[in-house]
């Protein structure tokens, strides 16, 4: 039995949420049960794509980011304005994600906390109604324009537009460090980091406290980095921009 047939019973399961995503015990037990599934998903390596793709990949991402910094520059004035008017702090939040191949890079975000109750490291993952977020902050939030100053880093190397979301070092996943919840974790990097991915667009996004939902989401990360291709890119920016700039749906 795959630890995926047996997520999906556990699932069709009464009070499946309640009782197995929050309880660590079982989940370490069902780890255990199915050690050689993960262990052959970790050394299942996925092909990066060719340096000609690749560069291909480059180039959208310039142009595109390029494009969006000079549509968006009057969109940047007016929210690094409501920010500053409305709270004390500067008007970008920075902190370390993991990059390409593990690297680590400053990752740029307009600052949506309270200058005072911010989580620099990052491991103290952000909650509904969470009160470090400012009235701004929540705005921006929820059309995900919070997200903006990243196409400075898109056009820095550092990300791309689209690709998995890069992670805080350290990011707990079912009240544990996602390397340990799945040892095939570090795949994600094979590949930039997205300002948005194809987990984003298909509704796997938000807190990771619920080890299922954590894991769904990487599948989606390694779905993408399998499959990828120019086309794929140019559809999930698409929906990215309506699903979030023009729908509202944005965490």
């Amino acid at each position: 039995m795959s630890f995926t047939i047996s997520i999906n019973r556990l699932r069709r399961t009464k009070n499946a949420d309640a009782s197995f995503e929050r309880s660590d015990s079982i989940l370490q037990r069902l780890r255990a049960r199915h050690t050689r599934a993960f262990h052959h998903r970790a050394r299942t390596a996925i092909p990066e794509p060719s340096k000609a793709l690749l560069a291909a990949k480059r180039a959208l991402d310039v142009a595109g980011a390029a494009f969006g910094l000079v549509v968006f520059a009057p969109l940047f004035l007016g929210i690094a304005i409501a920010i500053k008017a409305t709270s004390r702090g500067p008007v970008f939040f920075r902190q370390k994600r993991y990059g390409y191949h593990n690297r680590r890079f400053w990752i740029f975000k307009f600052r949506t906390m309270y200058a005072d109750l911010g989580d620099a490291r990052g491991t103290q993952q952000t909650t509904t109604n969470d009160p470090r977020i400012t009235p701004v902050g929540r705005i921006l939030r929820k059309s995900s324009l919070d997200e903006l100053p990243q196409l400075i880093n898109v056009l820095r190397g550092d990300m791309s537009l689209v690709g998995p979301r890069p992670h805080v070092p350290g990011m707990l996943a079912g009240g544990m460090l996602y390397e340990q919840l799945t040892p095939y974790y570090f795949q994600r990097h094979i590949m930039r980091p997205g300002v948005t991915g194809l987990a984003q667009v298909t509704g796997h996004r938000g807190e990771t406290t619920v080890a299922i939902s954590a894991i769904d989401r990487l599948d989606f990360d390694l779905r993408y980095i399998a499959t990828w291709s120019l086309w794929l890119d140019v559809r999930i920016i698409v929906r990215t921009a309506v699903r979030e700039f023009f729908r509202g749906s944005g965490d």
